[in-house]
Protein backbone atom coordinates (compact mmCIF):
# COMPACT_ATOMS: atom_id res chain seq x y z
CA UNK A 1 0.00 0.00 0.00
CA UNK A 2 1.58 3.41 -1.18
CA UNK A 3 1.77 6.30 1.25
CA UNK A 4 -0.91 8.73 1.03
CA UNK A 5 0.40 12.18 0.56
CA UNK A 6 -0.75 14.64 3.34
CA UNK A 7 -1.47 18.14 2.38
CA UNK A 8 -2.53 21.83 3.80
CA UNK A 9 -5.71 22.75 2.59
CA UNK A 10 -6.61 25.54 5.09
CA UNK A 11 -4.50 28.44 7.10
CA UNK A 12 -4.88 30.29 10.56
CA UNK A 13 -3.49 32.86 12.15
CA UNK A 14 -3.21 35.28 14.58
CA UNK A 15 0.21 37.26 15.66
CA UNK A 16 2.15 39.97 16.51
CA UNK A 17 2.32 41.21 13.06
CA UNK A 18 -1.45 40.32 11.95
CA UNK A 19 -5.20 39.57 12.68
CA UNK A 20 -4.88 36.75 10.03
CA UNK A 21 -2.45 34.45 7.83
CA UNK A 22 -2.78 36.74 5.04
CA UNK A 23 -2.16 39.51 7.22
CA UNK A 24 0.78 37.97 8.96
CA UNK A 25 2.15 37.08 6.02
CA UNK A 26 1.95 40.29 3.94
CA UNK A 27 3.56 42.26 7.15
CA UNK A 28 6.76 39.57 7.30
CA UNK A 29 7.37 40.29 3.95
CA UNK A 30 7.20 44.12 4.59
CA UNK A 31 9.38 43.58 7.38
CA UNK A 32 7.52 44.91 10.14
CA UNK A 33 8.22 43.92 13.80
CA UNK A 34 5.51 43.07 16.30
CA UNK A 35 7.76 44.00 19.71
CA UNK A 36 6.55 47.24 21.20
CA UNK A 37 6.12 48.64 24.85
CA UNK A 38 3.93 46.56 27.36
CA UNK A 39 0.94 49.12 28.01
CA UNK A 40 0.22 47.76 31.61
CA UNK A 41 -0.03 48.91 34.78
CA UNK A 42 2.04 45.56 35.80
CA UNK A 43 4.97 46.54 34.39
CA UNK A 44 5.76 48.80 36.38
CA UNK A 45 4.45 47.86 39.74
CA UNK A 46 6.43 44.58 39.60
CA UNK A 47 9.47 46.49 38.63
CA UNK A 48 10.06 44.10 35.18
CA UNK A 49 13.62 44.41 33.90
CA UNK A 50 12.27 43.59 30.48
CA UNK A 51 9.25 45.93 29.53
CA UNK A 52 8.29 45.02 26.25
CA UNK A 53 6.93 41.82 24.13
CA UNK A 54 5.42 40.96 21.06
CA UNK A 55 1.54 40.82 21.90
CA UNK A 56 -1.01 39.31 19.45
CA UNK A 57 -1.82 42.66 17.03
CA UNK A 58 -5.61 42.04 17.51
CA UNK A 59 -6.69 40.80 20.67
CA UNK A 60 -8.76 37.58 20.19
CA UNK A 61 -11.81 38.84 22.80
CA UNK A 62 -12.75 41.49 20.40
CA UNK A 63 -13.08 39.05 17.42
CA UNK A 64 -14.77 36.07 19.13
CA UNK A 65 -18.52 36.32 20.28
CA UNK A 66 -18.41 36.96 23.76
CA UNK A 67 -20.07 33.73 25.19
CA UNK A 68 -17.34 31.94 23.25
CA UNK A 69 -14.95 34.54 24.63
CA UNK A 70 -15.89 34.35 28.23
CA UNK A 71 -14.80 30.79 28.90
CA UNK A 72 -12.25 30.55 27.49
CA UNK A 73 -8.38 31.24 28.33
CA UNK A 74 -6.48 34.04 26.41
CA UNK A 75 -4.50 30.95 24.83
CA UNK A 76 -7.51 29.01 23.85
CA UNK A 77 -9.36 32.25 22.79
CA UNK A 78 -6.30 32.59 20.36
CA UNK A 79 -6.33 29.44 19.14
CA UNK A 80 -10.24 29.40 18.06
CA UNK A 81 -9.54 32.89 16.28
CA UNK A 82 -6.68 30.92 14.07
CA UNK A 83 -9.06 27.50 13.99
CA UNK A 84 -12.46 29.30 12.47
CA UNK A 85 -10.10 31.26 9.77
CA UNK A 86 -8.20 27.98 8.79
CA UNK A 87 -11.88 25.75 8.64
CA UNK A 88 -13.17 28.76 6.59
CA UNK A 89 -9.94 29.00 4.28
CA UNK A 90 -10.58 24.92 3.93
CA UNK A 91 -13.64 25.04 2.73
CA UNK A 92 -15.59 24.22 5.85
CA UNK A 93 -15.22 20.47 5.11
CA UNK A 94 -18.36 18.40 4.92
CA UNK A 95 -17.01 15.38 6.87
CA UNK A 96 -18.01 12.99 9.63
CA UNK A 97 -17.13 13.80 13.13
CA UNK A 98 -15.54 10.42 13.59
CA UNK A 99 -13.20 10.82 10.84
CA UNK A 100 -12.68 14.39 12.18
CA UNK A 101 -9.39 15.26 14.25
CA UNK A 102 -8.28 17.87 16.91
CA UNK A 103 -3.87 17.61 17.13
CA UNK A 104 -3.13 20.62 18.95
CA UNK A 105 -0.22 21.99 20.79
CA UNK A 106 0.66 24.88 24.09
CA UNK A 107 3.93 25.21 25.72
CA UNK A 108 2.40 27.07 29.11
CA UNK A 109 -1.32 26.34 28.54
CA UNK A 110 -3.67 28.29 30.78
CA UNK A 111 -1.32 30.67 33.19
CA UNK A 112 -3.58 33.65 33.07
CA UNK A 113 -6.31 31.81 34.27
CA UNK A 114 -4.66 29.87 36.26
CA UNK A 115 -2.65 33.19 38.15
CA UNK A 116 -5.16 35.29 38.03
CA UNK A 117 -7.76 32.43 40.42
CA UNK A 118 -4.74 32.85 42.81
CA UNK A 119 -5.23 36.04 43.30
CA UNK A 120 -8.93 35.83 43.63
CA UNK A 121 -8.47 32.75 46.06
CA UNK A 122 -6.04 34.68 48.07
CA UNK A 123 -7.79 38.13 48.25
CA UNK A 124 -11.33 36.86 48.06
CA UNK A 125 -11.50 33.36 49.34
CA UNK A 126 -12.45 30.37 47.71
CA UNK A 127 -16.20 30.87 47.36
CA UNK A 128 -14.93 33.31 44.59
CA UNK A 129 -13.10 31.35 42.30
CA UNK A 130 -14.81 30.65 38.95
CA UNK A 131 -15.99 27.07 38.66
CA UNK A 132 -14.96 27.09 34.72
CA UNK A 133 -11.04 28.10 36.02
CA UNK A 134 -9.28 24.05 35.55
CA UNK A 135 -10.94 23.66 32.15
CA UNK A 136 -9.83 26.79 31.38
CA UNK A 137 -6.07 26.59 32.78
CA UNK A 138 -5.75 23.15 31.97
CA UNK A 139 -2.78 22.74 28.65
CA UNK A 140 -5.35 20.03 26.46
CA UNK A 141 -8.00 23.17 26.93
CA UNK A 142 -7.51 24.51 23.10
CA UNK A 143 -7.47 21.00 21.84
CA UNK A 144 -10.53 20.16 24.00
CA UNK A 145 -12.42 23.84 22.71
CA UNK A 146 -11.94 23.23 18.97
CA UNK A 147 -13.15 19.62 19.50
CA UNK A 148 -16.11 21.07 20.86
CA UNK A 149 -16.65 23.44 18.29
CA UNK A 150 -16.23 21.62 14.86
CA UNK A 151 -17.75 18.50 16.50
CA UNK A 152 -14.20 16.61 15.82
CA UNK A 153 -14.70 13.21 17.09
CA UNK A 154 -11.92 11.09 16.02
CA UNK A 155 -9.73 12.55 18.64
CA UNK A 156 -8.42 15.90 20.60
CA UNK A 157 -4.72 15.96 21.76
CA UNK A 158 -2.70 17.82 22.99
CA UNK A 159 1.57 18.39 23.22
CA UNK A 160 3.33 20.36 25.73
CA UNK A 161 6.90 20.36 24.58
CA UNK A 162 7.88 23.94 25.32
CA UNK A 163 8.96 25.61 22.20
CA UNK A 164 9.22 22.32 20.00
CA UNK A 165 5.06 21.63 20.69
CA UNK A 166 3.13 22.79 17.49
CA UNK A 167 5.47 22.02 14.96
CA UNK A 168 5.24 17.95 16.86
CA UNK A 169 1.79 18.40 16.39
CA UNK A 170 1.89 18.53 12.77
CA UNK A 171 4.31 16.00 12.49
CA UNK A 172 1.58 13.40 14.76
CA UNK A 173 -1.32 14.99 12.29
CA UNK A 174 0.66 13.56 9.73
CA UNK A 175 1.32 10.51 10.85
CA UNK A 176 -2.20 9.98 12.06
CA UNK A 177 -3.91 10.56 8.95
CA UNK A 178 -1.45 7.72 7.48
CA UNK A 179 -2.30 5.95 9.98
CA UNK A 180 -5.97 5.76 8.78
CA UNK A 181 -7.34 7.66 12.39
CA UNK A 182 -8.87 11.03 10.43
CA UNK A 183 -9.77 12.19 7.54
CA UNK A 184 -9.00 15.56 8.11
CA UNK A 185 -7.10 17.12 11.25
CA UNK A 186 -6.82 20.38 12.66
CA UNK A 187 -3.37 20.91 13.46
CA UNK A 188 -1.58 23.94 15.23
CA UNK A 189 -0.52 25.29 18.27
CA UNK A 190 -1.12 27.98 20.67
CA UNK A 191 0.53 30.86 23.43
CA UNK A 192 -0.37 33.50 25.45
CA UNK A 193 2.01 33.94 28.27
CA UNK A 194 2.99 37.37 28.36
CA UNK A 195 2.49 37.65 32.02
CA UNK A 196 4.25 39.17 34.88
CA UNK A 197 5.41 35.76 36.28
CA UNK A 198 6.61 34.16 32.82
CA UNK A 199 8.80 37.54 32.08
CA UNK A 200 10.43 37.41 35.27
CA UNK A 201 11.75 34.05 34.89
CA UNK A 202 12.89 33.92 31.44
CA UNK A 203 14.81 37.54 32.07
CA UNK A 204 16.15 36.08 35.56
CA UNK A 205 17.80 33.30 33.18
CA UNK A 206 18.61 36.18 31.14
CA UNK A 207 17.26 34.78 28.32
CA UNK A 208 15.05 37.79 27.43
CA UNK A 209 16.78 40.86 25.23
CA UNK A 210 16.89 43.34 27.27
CA UNK A 211 16.56 46.74 24.76
CA UNK A 212 13.38 48.31 26.42
CA UNK A 213 14.70 51.66 24.60
CA UNK A 214 13.92 49.70 20.88
CA UNK A 215 11.62 46.91 20.93
CA UNK A 216 11.18 46.62 17.80
CA UNK A 217 14.89 45.85 16.98
CA UNK A 218 15.18 43.71 19.76
CA UNK A 219 15.32 40.28 18.01
CA UNK A 220 17.78 39.90 15.69
CA UNK A 221 18.81 36.14 15.12
CA UNK A 222 22.12 36.01 13.60
CA UNK A 223 23.43 39.31 14.62
CA UNK A 224 26.61 39.38 16.85
CA UNK A 225 25.06 41.90 19.16
CA UNK A 226 22.09 39.88 20.08
CA UNK A 227 21.12 39.75 23.36
CA UNK A 228 17.77 37.11 23.97
CA UNK A 229 14.62 36.67 22.73
CA UNK A 230 11.66 38.40 22.66
CA UNK A 231 8.32 36.73 24.00
CA UNK A 232 5.30 36.88 21.64
CA UNK A 233 2.21 35.73 21.64
CA UNK A 234 -0.38 33.99 18.98
CA UNK A 235 -1.77 30.91 17.67
CA UNK A 236 -1.52 29.10 14.60
CA UNK A 237 -3.71 26.72 12.33
CA UNK A 238 -3.26 24.13 9.68
CA UNK A 239 -5.59 21.65 8.32
CA UNK A 240 -4.16 18.63 7.03
CA UNK A 241 -6.04 15.83 4.84
CA UNK A 242 -4.85 13.40 2.24
CA UNK A 243 -4.35 14.11 -1.06
CA UNK A 244 -6.73 12.26 -2.38
CA UNK A 245 -9.52 13.64 0.21
CA UNK A 246 -8.70 16.74 -0.35
CA UNK A 247 -9.25 16.54 -4.07
CA UNK A 248 -12.52 14.49 -4.07
CA UNK A 249 -13.81 17.84 -2.40
CA UNK A 250 -12.49 20.25 -4.91
CA UNK A 251 -10.08 22.08 -2.13
CA UNK A 252 -7.92 24.07 -2.88
CA UNK A 253 -4.29 22.52 -2.03
CA UNK A 254 -1.25 25.09 -0.89
CA UNK A 255 1.57 22.41 0.37
CA UNK A 256 1.97 19.19 1.40
CA UNK A 257 3.68 18.10 4.99
CA UNK A 258 5.76 15.59 2.95
CA UNK A 259 8.43 14.73 6.11
CA UNK A 260 8.68 15.14 10.44
CA UNK A 261 11.10 14.46 12.87
CA UNK A 262 11.09 14.73 16.48
CA UNK A 263 13.72 13.80 19.19
CA UNK A 264 15.46 14.27 22.22
CA UNK A 265 18.42 15.81 23.11
CA UNK A 266 18.92 14.59 26.91
CA UNK A 267 21.57 17.06 27.50
CA UNK A 268 20.13 19.77 29.74
CA UNK A 269 16.43 21.14 30.36
CA UNK A 270 16.96 24.50 29.32
CA UNK A 271 20.58 24.79 26.99
CA UNK A 272 20.38 22.51 23.88
CA UNK A 273 22.91 19.88 22.64
CA UNK A 274 26.14 22.15 21.34
CA UNK A 275 26.91 19.68 18.96
CA UNK A 276 23.15 19.71 18.02
CA UNK A 277 23.38 16.04 17.76
CA UNK A 278 19.34 15.83 18.87
CA UNK A 279 18.06 17.99 16.09
CA UNK A 280 20.24 16.82 13.74
CA UNK A 281 18.41 13.61 14.00
CA UNK A 282 15.69 15.52 13.53
CA UNK A 283 16.14 16.91 10.49
CA UNK A 284 17.46 13.64 9.01
CA UNK A 285 14.33 11.71 9.76
CA UNK A 286 11.75 14.72 8.30
CA UNK A 287 14.07 14.33 5.10
CA UNK A 288 14.04 10.88 5.29
CA UNK A 289 10.13 10.27 5.70
CA UNK A 290 9.98 12.82 2.69
CA UNK A 291 12.42 10.69 0.48
CA UNK A 292 14.76 13.10 -0.04
CA UNK A 293 18.19 14.21 0.26
CA UNK A 294 19.95 17.20 1.68
CA UNK A 295 20.45 18.17 -2.03
CA UNK A 296 16.64 18.97 -2.56
CA UNK A 297 16.25 21.40 0.13
CA UNK A 298 15.45 25.25 -1.08
CA UNK A 299 14.65 26.77 1.78
CA UNK A 300 14.80 26.37 5.55
CA UNK A 301 13.20 28.70 8.55
CA UNK A 302 14.93 28.45 11.30
CA UNK A 303 14.01 28.59 15.05
CA UNK A 304 16.81 31.04 15.69
CA UNK A 305 15.36 32.72 18.44
CA UNK A 306 18.53 35.66 18.70
CA UNK A 307 19.68 34.14 22.03
CA UNK A 308 23.53 34.30 22.36
CA UNK A 309 24.23 29.97 22.62
CA UNK A 310 20.84 29.13 20.76
CA UNK A 311 21.69 30.39 16.99
CA UNK A 312 25.41 29.28 16.67
CA UNK A 313 24.08 25.86 17.97
CA UNK A 314 21.17 25.44 15.58
CA UNK A 315 23.77 26.44 12.78
CA UNK A 316 26.17 23.38 14.05
CA UNK A 317 23.07 21.42 13.88
CA UNK A 318 22.41 22.05 10.36
CA UNK A 319 25.35 21.87 9.28
CA UNK A 320 26.53 18.48 10.59
CA UNK A 321 23.32 17.46 8.18
CA UNK A 322 23.86 19.66 5.03
CA UNK A 323 27.74 20.32 5.26
CA UNK A 324 28.79 23.44 3.17
CA UNK A 325 25.42 23.47 1.47
CA UNK A 326 23.94 25.43 4.67
CA UNK A 327 25.58 28.69 3.99
CA UNK A 328 24.15 29.05 0.13
CA UNK A 329 20.54 27.81 1.23
CA UNK A 330 17.66 30.77 1.54
CA UNK A 331 17.35 31.24 5.09
CA UNK A 332 14.28 32.76 7.31
CA UNK A 333 14.42 34.52 10.64
CA UNK A 334 11.12 34.89 11.22
CA UNK A 335 11.58 35.51 14.95
CA UNK A 336 13.05 38.54 14.47
CA UNK A 337 9.65 39.79 12.91
CA UNK A 338 6.96 38.06 15.61
CA UNK A 339 9.08 37.32 18.49
CA UNK A 340 9.07 33.94 19.70
CA UNK A 341 5.60 32.34 20.44
CA UNK A 342 6.79 29.25 22.54
CA UNK A 343 4.41 26.54 22.12
CA UNK A 344 2.48 28.67 19.07
CA UNK A 345 5.74 29.34 16.92
CA UNK A 346 6.04 26.00 14.71
CA UNK A 347 2.62 26.36 13.77
CA UNK A 348 3.20 29.73 12.93
CA UNK A 349 6.58 29.14 10.90
CA UNK A 350 4.81 25.97 9.01
CA UNK A 351 2.00 28.62 7.79
CA UNK A 352 5.19 30.91 6.59
CA UNK A 353 7.17 28.04 5.15
CA UNK A 354 4.08 27.03 3.43
CA UNK A 355 3.23 30.44 2.02
CA UNK A 356 7.02 31.00 1.09
CA UNK A 357 6.70 28.13 -1.00
CA UNK A 358 3.61 28.89 -2.35
CA UNK A 359 4.89 32.42 -3.61
CA UNK A 360 8.73 31.31 -4.25
CA UNK A 361 9.81 33.76 -2.00
CA UNK A 362 11.49 33.45 1.42
CA UNK A 363 10.35 35.92 3.92
CA UNK A 364 13.21 38.53 5.48
CA UNK A 365 15.05 38.59 8.25
CA UNK A 366 14.65 41.94 10.10
CA UNK A 367 17.34 43.69 12.13
CA UNK A 368 20.03 41.67 10.87
CA UNK A 369 22.88 44.08 11.99
CA UNK A 370 26.30 42.64 11.57
CA UNK A 371 26.34 38.78 11.29
CA UNK A 372 27.76 36.72 13.51
CA UNK A 373 30.96 34.84 12.05
CA UNK A 374 28.96 31.78 13.77
CA UNK A 375 26.13 31.69 12.80
CA UNK A 376 27.22 32.26 9.02
CA UNK A 377 23.02 31.43 7.54
CA UNK A 378 22.13 32.83 4.40
CA UNK A 379 19.77 35.01 5.80
CA UNK A 380 18.56 38.46 3.58
CA UNK A 381 16.80 41.98 5.08
CA UNK A 382 14.67 41.61 2.30
CA UNK A 383 12.53 38.88 0.24
CA UNK A 384 14.41 36.08 -1.56
CA UNK A 385 12.80 34.62 -4.65
CA UNK A 386 12.95 30.88 -4.58
CA UNK A 387 12.98 30.31 -8.15
CA UNK A 388 10.66 27.69 -10.81
CA UNK A 389 10.93 24.33 -9.94
CA UNK A 390 9.76 21.97 -7.00
CA UNK A 391 10.98 23.34 -3.64
CA UNK A 392 11.11 21.56 -0.75
CA UNK A 393 11.97 23.17 2.88
CA UNK A 394 12.37 22.35 6.60
CA UNK A 395 10.81 24.36 9.10
CA UNK A 396 12.79 23.75 12.84
CA UNK A 397 11.70 23.93 16.52
CA UNK A 398 13.85 23.32 19.35
CA UNK A 399 12.38 23.35 23.18
CA UNK A 400 13.23 23.62 26.59
CA UNK A 401 13.53 19.68 27.99
CA UNK A 402 15.45 19.03 25.18
CA UNK A 403 12.38 18.91 22.34
CA UNK A 404 13.62 19.19 18.92
CA UNK A 405 10.87 19.03 16.05
CA UNK A 406 11.20 19.60 12.25
CA UNK A 407 8.62 19.35 9.60
CA UNK A 408 9.26 19.28 5.54
CA UNK A 409 7.44 20.93 3.42
CA UNK A 410 7.24 20.76 -0.37
CA UNK A 411 5.58 22.84 -2.91
CA UNK A 412 2.62 21.45 -5.26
Amino acid sequence: MSTPRIVVTGIGATSPIGGTAPESWSALLAGTSGARTLEHEWVEKYQLPVTFAAEALVRPETVLERPIAKRLDPSSQLAMVAAKEAWEDAGAPDIDPDRLGVDFATGIGGVWTLLDAWDVLREKGPRRVMPMTVPMLMPNAAAGNLSLHFNARAFARTVASACASSTESIVNAVQHIRDGLADVVIAGGTESAIHPITIASFASMQALSKRNDSPETASRPASIDRDGFVMGEGAGVLILETEEHAKARGAKIYASIVGGGVTADSYHITANDPEGRGAARAVRMALDMAGASVDDVTHINAHATSTPVGDPNEYQALRAVFGDRVDEIPVSATKASTGHLLGGTGALEAIFTVLALQNRVAPPTINLTEQDPEVPFALSGSPVELGAGDQLAISNSFGFGGHNAVVAIASV
